[in-house]
């Protein structure tokens, strides 16, 4: 079943004088629980499509689909709760609230939906990726790789169906990466969740279900794996 697709998606800025196509007529069709690794040199597109097909930008041209429903043309009060509660989404820089504790990090998007048992889902995801030690942390007393699973568990709370991850390994050293890339497809195998994901890492793309490689702003490999 397809979950989340694309269709001719175009985005273009203008710098300066000029006008830059990042994404050309892009088309993408992507399954309930598939793991989809997009890949490119930088500049490619890459992030402007996952932030397009997330909900968090718009394409100039085109249309993007989830289960079905057009959020093209969404209002913002109609998107915010999509990307809330369907959406979940594990950043490069982690972007957690440095006022809040580890644990009221990863509470608040549960609680936002009023959820009674926000606190219990976010002890039991925070040991679950071993940072029952760290509940009471603020980020600035976590490492990086402790921020990233985190992240990740903030990203889980509301049991989204897709997971967009943008470089979530990039801020960190190849041990960490190794073990937040375990954790998170562990996690998203567990839920049957989809995850769609940015990166420039072999070992990543070598571990996704399928690879989309993207140059200036287009599809140029659409490749499964077995």
């Amino acid at each position: 079943m397809t979950i989340l697709q694309a269709l001719d998606v175009t985005k273009n800025y203008r710098i300066g004088s000029r006008d830059i196509t990042v994404l050309d007529r892009v088309s993408l069709a992507v399954s309930e629980g598939e793991f989809l690794v997009v890949k490119g040199e930088s500049g490619s597109g890459k992030t402007t499509l996952l932030t397009i097909l997330s909900g968090l930008d718009r394409p100039d041209q085109g249309r993007v689909f989830i289960e079905g429903r057009d959020i093209t043309d969404l209002a913002e009060d109609a998107l915010a709760p999509l990307r809330n509660s369907t959406f979940g989404f594990v950043f490069q820089s982690f972007h957690l609230v440095p006022s809040l504790t580890a644990l009221e990090n990863v509470t608040f998007p549960a609680e936002l939906r009023r959820d009674r048992a926000a606190r219990a889902k976010a002890e039991a995801l925070l040991e679950r990726v071993g940072l029952a030690h760290r509940m009471t942390s603020f980020p600035h007393q976590l490492s990086g790789g402790e921020k990233q699973r985190c992240a990740i568990c903030r990203a889980l709370i509301n049991d989204p169906r897709i997971i967009f991850a943008d470089e979530p390994t990039g801020n960190l050293d190849s041990v960490n990466g190794s073990a937040i890339l375990q954790i998170l497809l562990e996690l998203q195998r567990e839920r049957g969740t989809t995850l769609l994901m940015v990166t420039h890492s072999p070992e990543i793309a070598g571990s996704a279900d399928r690879v989309v490689t993207l140059k200036d702003g287009r599809v140029v490999t659409d490749a499964t794996h077995g």
